[in-house]
């Protein structure tokens, strides 16, 4: 017979678990700690080995509490609540996402206990530690009344990011955020490259890659980025082995399975062999790219146009720097017609020159072999699907570096790495963490964009807005003109009180 027996030492309850035989007419006891009781109703129970779990005493089964629960908060020995917070971070991006309607896409994660994954987004945006501080973070912190029910524990953490990195969760999510942001005009119009996330964790999607001549041990975390509003639409991982011109076409089939139709794609030129090329023929999506030099047709462009190459007619203008572009007609492979642009940047051939020239009798060089040097330099190899105009070529290319500011956000303000999880499902929900931040803070950036501001200095400036905590009550302090200035290019009205979810938590 198995039951549980209870202890009650230094007003603290303690569980065992005791089992009871009868051995050659005797009976015999056997007890087993199962640690402090959290909640004897539901079972569950804390001790050092296994953490916070549940124990059922009729099937002699342990397992996980539901996320839902949120555990008596410990009593420090001579500790205190803190009764001042940092207010105005929080309270300001609890209130944009609501403004930028965010909500329903985060919600549909479903996590069991809503007030734990909007806190960790708040504090994967506001906070650039590793999550073993969040905990520390929260109390101090106005997300604590926002969102009262949060458990912010090492163990709960893991198993938030498990669940929302779950397959389901991530679908229901994308269906909700696509519904969002890629019906917005030119929706489908995309970028999509690539980055490497260096890890040491002894998991499958961790291998050695050499990608453009780097080596490293790590994961490859694919973005796609709409154009017209440069915010992130989605997101893919691979083994770090894996080449990208292996997950292009995998990547578009995906956004076509969640309704996204591409109809044009800026890509770099390792997504691009002629595999890939005939699958965007085929399925009618436009493209622009660089070409890579090793193209034989790359050859045969500037050989055909070199010399008449940089002539008045053939100068743009493009952001201060001037380029002379030829434009012309090709099949880049059989049978898929292909405008190839030749490009001279006259910025980039003077600093390339000025290299040659200071290396050139350190190699030995003779003014015959600097000739030849000098005639490649500064050229590149554009190519599309559709014709576009010379001066609209460089505009549209560009557009691309917006992806590189995407995967700066992703590094410096939003805990990507370094990587601290030790499981592909906690990972998987890491990397939704992350994109949910990431978008949040390339809004910001954009919105912020006219005001002088960087998300970082913004919400830094908006922290020192603090509030003091009353039984019923949380009271904002006074706020100064930097931060009403924020509050008003976001249309925000800070409140004089603000009634407490939880009222008598922390009594004054």
């Amino acid at each position: 017979m198995t039951a549980i027996g209870y202890d009650i030492k230094g007003g603290i309850k303690y569980a065992k678990i005791t089992i009871s035989k009868r051995v050659d007419g005797q009976v015999m006891t056997e007890q087993t700690h199962l640690g402090r009781v959290l909640d004897e109703k539901k079972g569950i129970y804390q001790n050092r080995e296994r953490g916070v779990f549940t124990y059922d005493p009729a099937t002699d089964t342990y397992g996980k509490p539901p996320a839902s629960f949120v555990p008596p908060p410990l009593k420090r020995k001579g500790s205190r609540e803190r009764l001042i917070l940092d207010f105005g971070d929080a309270f300001f991006l609890s209130e944009y996402i609501g403004q930028k309607g965010l909500g329903p896409a985060i919600d549909a994660l479903s996590y069991g206990n809503p007030d734990t994954l909007y806190a960790m987004i708040h504090y994967y945006i506001l906070c650039n530690m590793a999550n073993c501080h969040a905990q520390t973070w929260y109390e101090g912190s106005f997300v604590r009344e926002l969102h009262p029910g949060a458990n912010l524990s090492s163990q709960r953490i893991s198993d938030l990011l498990a669940s929302i990195g779950d397959e389901w969760s991530q679908r229901e999510f994308f269906l909700e955020y696509l519904d969002l942001v890629a019906k917005r005009e030119g929706g489908n119009n995309i970028l999509i490259d690539s980055t490497g996330l260096p890890n040491s964790i002894h998991f499958s999607l961790t291998a050695i890659s050499n990608h453009n001549g780097v080596i490293s041990n790590e994961v490859r975390l694919i973005y796609v980025v709409q154009q017209h509003t440069n915010l992130p639409l989605f997101f893919r991982y691979c083994p770090g082995n894996v080449i990208d011109v292996s997950t292009l076409v995998k990547t578009l089939h995906e956004l076509k399975a969640y309704n996204v139709n591409t109809k044009f794609a800026i890509l770099d030129a390792g997504y691009l062999d002629d595999q890939n090329i005939r699958e965007l023929y085929e399925n009618r999506i436009s493209f622009l790219s660089r070409m890579k030099e090793n193209r034989k047709i790359y050859k045969q462009m500037v050989e055909k146009h070199l010399s008449a190459l940089e002539t008045k007619e053939n100068l743009v203008e493009y952001n201060g720097r001037y380029v002379y572009i030829i434009r012309d007609e090709c099949e880049v492979v059989a049978g898929c017609k292909a405008y190839v642009y030749i490009c001279r940047d006259i910025t980039m051939r003077g600093l390339e020159s000025a290299k040659l020239f200071a290396n050139a009798k350190k190699k030995n060089m003779s003014p015959s072999d600097v000739y030849d040097a000098l005639e490649g330099q500064g050229i590149f190899v554009l190519f599309s699907s559709r014709p576009i105009a010379r001066e609209k070529l460089l505009d549209t290319y560009y557009i691309r570096a917006q992806i590189e500011q995407i995967f700066d956000i992703t590094k410096n303000y939003t805990n990507l790495l370094p990587l601290r999880v030790q499981t592909e499902e906690t990972f998987r929900g890491h990397l939704v963490l992350v994109f949910i931040a990431s978008v949040l803070a390339k809004m910001l950036q954009i919105d912020l964009k006219k005001t002088g501001y960087t998300v970082e200095s913004a919400l830094l400036n908006l922290r020192n807005q603090k509030c003091k905590v009353f039984d019923r009550e949380v009271l904002p302090q006074e706020s100064v003109k930097k931060v009403n200035d924020i509050y008003k290019t976001f249309k925000l009205i800070c409140p004089n009180s603000i009634p407490r979810k939880v009222a008598d938590m922390f009594a004054v």
